[in-house]
């Protein structure tokens, strides 16, 4: 108890941790349903015309009618590098324009932190071939 005039001694607080980075939120199987995924094999790529870091693809996904996918690779793959490729590609996403290039897919990747590694069959799958 603080007598007349006189002040409690302050104590401070511990420092607050950093918040743990947030979680995504979980996904039911139906949201995963909804996701159209298929293999794919890069035809062509170049690097992009406006961008330093993305790289357009053009991926074959068993249409008849290749797709043009833009995809954020750039510093981790040389555009050449990827012809003949098999990747796994978000086929039933709406079309994006990215700096000015549509998109019409995504081509998955995982981060080792540094750079991206992207997704792909560990035996070659013709292209088109759903992903379960």
């Amino acid at each position: 108890m603080s007598e007349a005039g006189k002040t409690e001694p302050v104590v401070p607080h511990p420092p607050t941790p950093p918040a743990a980075p947030a979680q995504a939120a979980q996904a039911t199987i139906e949201d995963f349903q909804r996701l159209a995924f298929r293999v794919g094999i890069i035809t062509a790529a170049a690097d992009h015309p406006n961008a330093d870091r993305l790289l357009v693809l053009t991926v074959d996904i068993g249409e008849g009618q290749p797709r043009q996918v833009v995809a954020g690779i750039r510093g981790s793959y040389e555009a050449a590098s990827l012809v003949g490729k098999h990747v796994v590609v978000v086929a039933n996403l709406k079309p994006a324009m990215l700096r000015g290039v549509e998109s019409q897919g995504m081509v998955l990747a995982a981060s080792d932190g540094t750079s991206l590694v992207l997704v792909s069959p560990e035996k070659p799958v013709p292209a088109g071939r759903p992903v379960k």
